[in-house]
């Protein structure tokens, strides 16, 4: 049987305590979990004992998971309980998920981005259940006098076979508690797994569909009060003077005042991201009244010059340059330009000008990716309440840990004070990693001396900054006589960070390979967007070998198989950071499932395969042109991520992906005229509409005893490109520019 040596300190790891009533709590610190789901079986226990983070047995054998990892919509809060229970040996029925607060005393990496949830917590989720099950062996094997080794479980109890004994985990619940933990915990071979690799339904569905109060905005406490805020209209200007006489008399108005989120000498950290700190709230009785005196104040705003702010990007300090002034797209445009021809290299391999200069055939393109705004279906909001000694804060984070960290420099409160509820986000995906709203509701509270729920508008959370950069990448291929692909280079940057993964594929692939990357400084603020830097690199470079391709001759998807066999066979370079048996994996999937190369008539169809977030993805769309519209019909996609969780939750992942990633590479797009983003809502920034979606996803999974890897946005990517090398296909014309509506309307 396999095992997983307890290395990290027991004393911290794994917390074992005595129930008053009989029970046994565990305490960890790497669970993630789910608000409670209706009992099938059990009724509630007669009495719990809880510390911070844990597992907890019943007396009367209900088990109950508590984690501090924020569901965003992954659905973490079935597929992490469901490894717990898992190795618990837990009958999935008679399992309780519940939501924690954020506790960084028993609990570590509170928080979701960058598809690492169940990646980073698998082997501590699985011990922490194999545990739990090794601890009451040992009770039962004590009670019933028999050796350890010949007691076993099923789903929710001990048994010894030889002399007929079985009880249900609540009967040995409280003498495990007093079992001294193993050195060495014994884990489940996969094919002994019951859970794990099935079905099970979301564990809030219900409460979803029946729209039960779980997100920030439904927050309410006795007492609250609303807040509103006024920020400047666009970036680089800052507050001037309000005039507030027309608004303060109205109904419901409490007050009026300004206030600032982060001091101008704060060290930001790497989610402290803001465009504004200087801004007017308006508190009153009611989400309307605030609403209404909002429009009523008048504000000046002025011109910011040239400023430096510190940073501290995970300890490595840096002074970055905020410039001033009003930016433009078409200026924006001009200094990615300029700044390309400065770039910094990346990686080299062999000597590339010698192949340039030699190649029967050199191809080149640029293509380019706008800023674009998350609009999260829930606008932002928190609520805080800061009292002389502790803050009670509750709203929907992506980053709870890092987030108390700033909102105690500002208020210059212990983080012993501080205490934070997480509430189920109602979309994320980076945008609520820079949650300076929370620090904002604080601040207000304070000067209010009441407890505040902060409320953004829409027009606040798309002209208020934290969008996907504007990004640029310049590709070139060299060609030999053969066709053969002798040279790569790849140019890529933006405002204000380049896109650039200078490690993947075709790395590794290619003798003679370049990679630079630039970046240009700008005062809008940008951030973490689904599959960050992959969104657009994926698409600008799996679009340029789709045309490398058709330039030697060959099959889009034999043309990438061939440089994959080169880069298993006889890699270049060290520092590769894919696996070629598993991006093929993907791509020999999708060629089967989609039946590639035998595409129906009046279908046109395009491919891409991408590696990120520790997962591959290969997608085959098929679309049609009718009237003048996009019509897709079908997309096909195959995806690695290791042991499947949750078959069906990861379905829906990709299916999401997909269906995401085609409505921004059609239409998402948002410029900056003097300074200010020129779409303010949904009447003018475009989401793909529900008539839009392709008519039939087919989702296919490659068989892996892998542990898991990444899944909330590997598949998002790679179909910007299947997109666009579709409509080449169906147009002729070849998609450099997202989003790509705006080239079919030409």
């Amino acid at each position: 049987m396999k095992t997983f040596p307890d290395k990290i300190n027991r004393r911290s790891f794994l917390k074992v305590s005595a129930l008053a009533g009989g029970g046994m709590i565990l305490s960890f610190n790497w669970l993630a979990g789910c608000k409670p789901k209706e009992l099938e079986t059990l009724g509630m226990p007669k009495e719990w004992f809880r510390l911070n983070g844990y597992i907890k047995i019943g007396e009367n054998g209900l088990v109950t998971i508590m984690s501090p990892n924020p569901e965003g919509g992954q659905n973490v809060k079935t597929s992490m309980p469901m490894i717990v229970a898992e190795e618990l040996d837990a009958d999935w029925k008679n399992v309780v998920v519940e939501q924690a607060p954020l506790d960084t005393d028993n609990f570590t990496r509170q928080f979701i981005g960058g598809s690492q949830a169940i990646r980073i917590g698998w082997n501590a989720l699985r011990t922490a259940g194999a545990t739990a099950r090794n601890l009451l062996i040992q009770a039962a094997a004590q009670t019933w006098n028999v050796p350890a080794e010949e007691i076993t479980t099923e789903p929710g109890f001990v048994l010894h076979t030889a002399s007929g004994k079985k009880a249900h985990f609540g009967e040995m619940a409280s003498l495990a508690a007093t079992m001294p933990v193993p050195e060495e915990i014994p884990l489940k071979e996969i094919s002994e797994f019951r859970i794990i690799g099935h079905s099970h339904k979301n564990v809030e569905a219900k409460n979803i569909v029946t729209g039960k109060p779980l997100f920030g905005i439904d927050y309410k406490k006795p007492g609250m009060l609303k807040a509103m805020i006024i920020h400047p209209p666009a970036h680089g200007l800052r507050l001037k003077s309000f005039d507030d006489s027309a608004a303060k008399g109205m109904p419901g108005i409490k007050a009026i005042f300004q206030i600032k989120s982060h001091q101008d000498e704060y060290e930001r950290t790497f989610f402290d991201t803001t465009s504004f700190t200087d801004l007017v709230a308006i508190v009153g009785n009611s989400t309307w009244e605030v609403m209404n005196a909002k429009k009523a104040i008048k504000v000046e705003w002025e011109p910011f010059s040239t400023y430096e702010e510190k940073r501290d990007w995970n300890g490595r300090k840096e002074i970055r340059t905020i410039p001033g002034g009003l930016e433009n797209e078409a200026s924006q445009i001009q200094q990615m330009a300029e700044a390309s021809k400065k770039a910094r290299i990346a990686r080299k391999d062999g000597n590339p000008e010698t192949a340039f200069a030699k190649a029967a055939k050199v191809i080149e393109r640029t293509f380019h990716g706008p800023f674009l705004a998350h609009n999260c279906m829930e606008p932002m909001n928190f609520f805080a309440h800061v009292q002389p000694d502790r803050i009670d804060c509750a709203g929907p984070l992506q980053k709870p840990e890092l987030t108390e960290q700033a909102l105690s420099a500002r208020l210059g409160v212990p983080i012993e004070n501080i205490y934070i509820d997480m509430t189920r986000l109602g979309g994320g995906y980076g945008r609520r990693s820079y949650a300076h709203w929370l620090i904002e509701a604080a601040v207000i509270s304070k000067e209010m001396n009441a407890p505040i729920h902060l409320q953004y508008t829409r027009e606040d959370d798309m002209t208020g900054g934290i969008y996907r950069p504007m990004y640029r990448a310049t590709y070139k291929a060299a060609l030999d006589e053969n066709n053969n692909l002798i040279g790569f280079q790849v140019n890529a940057g933006g405002l204000v960070e380049p896109p650039l993964y200078a490690d993947r594929f075709p790395a590794g692939a290619v003798e003679n390979y370049l990679a630079e990357e630039w970046t240009v400084a700008s005062n809008i603020t940008v951030g973490s967007f689904r599959a960050p830097r992959s969104n657009f690199i994926a698409a600008a470079e799996q679009s340029f070998l789709d045309e490398v391709a058709e330039a030697a001759g060959k099959d889009p998807i034999d043309f990438r198989l061939e440089l994959l066999k080169k880069a298993k066979e006889n890699p270049v370079g060290e520092r590769n950071d894919y696996d070629p048996d598993r991006y093929a994996g993907v791509l020999e999937l999708v060629k089967s499932k989609s039946i590639w190369g035998q595409t129906p008539a009046g279908i046109s169809r395009g491919v891409s395969a991408y590696f990120c977030h520790n997962s591959y993805a290969a997608q085959v769309v098929d679309l049609k042109i009718e009237n003048g519209q996009v019509v897709v019909e079908k997309v096909v996609q195959a995806v690695d991520c290791g042991l499947l969780i949750n078959p069906d939750a990861a379905k829906n992942l990709c299916e999401g992906a997909a269906v995401d990633g085609i409505g921004t590479a059609l239409f998402g797009e948002l410029k900056f005229v003097e300074g200010a983003p020129d779409r303010t809502n949904f009447d003018g920034y475009r989401m793909i509409r529900m008539k839009e979606v392709p008519k039939t996803i087919e989702t296919y999974f490659v068989e892996s005893q892998v542990d898991p890897t990444g899944l909330g946005e590997p598949a998002y990517p790679p179909v910007f490109a299947a997109l666009a090398n579709a409509l080449y296909q169906a147009t002729g014309k070849r998609f450099y520019n997202q989003p790509f509506i705006n080239q079919l309307n030409t």
